[in-house]
This record gives C-alpha cells, sequence and structure tokens, in this order.
C-alpha cells in the first residue's frame, strides 16, 4: 500500500532564460499539501499555475527552493506524482486498457497488470469501453481514461491542469463530480489547477490564489464547507467573492456584479 505523504514547496521560484532578458515565472512560492487533501490554484492567465504543476511533477528541474513529496527530494519524474493535462493525450492506436496499462510500471506480473487496469477502468466509468479507441470516445470520457492512467501506479500525489477545460458546460460538471467520487474513494492528495473559481471552491479543501507574472502567494482562503456543496449558497458566494477580490485587487463589496 502506498503511504501517503505531505508535499511542501518552500521558497520556490522559476526563471526562464529568454534572448530579451530573463522572464521569472514564480516568486517564493512557500505551501504545502496535507495527505488526501484536495487543493485548487487559481490565478490569471500567465501567473505561472501550469509551471508550478510541471516542477512538482519533475517536469522541469531548473529552479530554485524546494519541492518535497513526504522526505524525498523531487527532481525528475516518477510515479508518485501523477498528472492529468487539459488535453486526454491518450495514444490514438491504442486502446482504453492499452492506454491504461501503457503507464502502468514494470514491477507488476501480467495477470496482476489486467486486474489493475480492469479496477481502474471500473473506478473511472468506463466499463465495457476498455477495447474501445480514443477516436470512439466522447470528450469527458477521453479524460475519464487519463485520469485511470495517472492513478494507475497509486501516486501520492495527483496534479489536475485545467483538465476539463475543454469540455462542454454540462461534460464539465459531471466529470467534477466524478473527480470528487474517485478523491473520496481513493483517498489521493489531489492539486488542481483551474480558471473556473465556482470549480475551485466547489472541489477544494483549500484555494491558494495566484498573483500575475512573476506567479507569487497572494492568499490561501480555506473552503470549510460541507459537501455536497451548494454553488447557489450565500457562504459559498462569499468565498467566491473573497477569491476575486484578491484576484483582481478591489475590496469584495466592488465585485458583487460578478457574483
Amino acid at each position: 500500500m502506498n503511504t501517503r505523504a505531505p508535499l511542501q514547496i518552500s521558497h520556490l521560484t522559476k526563471v526562464y532564460k529568454a534572448a530579451n532578458g530573463d522572464v521569472t515565472a514564480l516568486k517564493d512560492i512557500s505551501f504545502t499539501v496535507n495527505p488526501c487533501e484536495f487543493v485548487s490554484i487559481v490565478g490569471t492567465s500567465g501567473c505561472g499555475k501550469s509551471t508550478l504543476l510541471r516542477l512538482i511533477v519533475g517536469l522541469e528541474n531548473d529552479y530554485q527552493g524546494r519541492i518535497q513529496l513526504g522526505d524525498d527530494l523531487i527532481k525528475g519524474t516518477d510515479v508518485n506524482r501523477g498528472m492529468v493535462f487539459q488535453e486526454s493525450r491518450l495514444f490514438p492506436w491504442l486502446t482504453v486498457e492499452q492506454n491504461i496499462a501503457f503507464g502502468l510500471v514494470d514491477k507488476y506480473k501480467e495477470q496482476e497488470k489486467k486486474e489493475i487496469v480492469k479496477k481502474h477502468i471500473a473506478l473511472v466509468g468506463l466499463d465495457g469501453f476498455d477495447k474501445s479507441y480514443p477516436y470512439q470516445l466522447s470528450g469527458g470520457m477521453q479524460q475519464r481514461a487519463s485520469i485511470a492512467r495517472a492513478l494507475v501506479n497509486n501516486p501520492k500525489i495527483l496534479t489536475l491542469d485545467e483538465p476539463f477545460g475543454a469540455l462542454d458546460a454540462l461534460t464539465r460538471l459531471q466529470m467534477q463530480q466524478e473527480v470528487l467520487r474517485i478523491w473520496n474513494l481513493e483517498k489521493t492528495t489531489m492539486l488542481l489547477v483551474t480558471h473556473d473559481v465556482d470549480e475551485a471552491i466547489y472541489l477544494a479543501d483549500r484555494v491558494i490564489v495566484i498573483s500575475e507574472r512573476p506567479g507569487a502567494i497572494r492568499r490561501i482562503i480555506p473552503v470549510t464547507l460541507p459537501r455536497p456543496r451548494d454553488r447557489n449558497s450565500i457562504d459559498f458566494a462569499e468565498i467566491k467573492r473573497e477569491i476575486y477580490a484578491e484576484l483582481f485587487h478591489k475590496e469584495a463589496d466592488y465585485l458583487d456584479f460578478i457574483i
């Protein structure tokens, strides 16, 4: 069984080298994500949200500061850190079960692999579609397969980079429910990047608000609302107002027109 571990980010700064001068994407980011916690990150386009996830997963290693999962310093990719992208990124020539199995580490015997893949197909609600190819699936179903592939190695943390951004409104709501269901079942720590403030509040235990570039933490807002959450409640609207106030640098009362 995979032991859960806290994710600790300490004084993280990321600078990109460019011909016309250095660009600071992230500046002095520090926060902790507790085991089994669901945290959302919101911010305007270009503030470094996706860069932050890439660093946590290990897709980029050139940074200042410290990223640690449990006792392990993060350098390079590892099966303990899964990632779901905005696009499904499934291999079009592989079936659902083959796509999910592709991400599975080699330590398992063939029968064990089949059982693990079958379990994860059921987990994301794709029973009966194991032999289907990506072109035969809807966008939401493709993302379900991507989530299964990211979870198949039982990672300590799952990062999601705007995974529902390309979906229609109704499918997006359905996928939010699916992710919550999976989170409740698997108890996997989840870190979600999104532009959708409602989505961030609906899903997360805490919402981290990132400033414009260079991205820095403006505020971490706890979401203590009971689940399932009522998007139309006064308490939900109040948290939404607080987040928009941080994003737009305005007093919360000024933002009534948005809420």
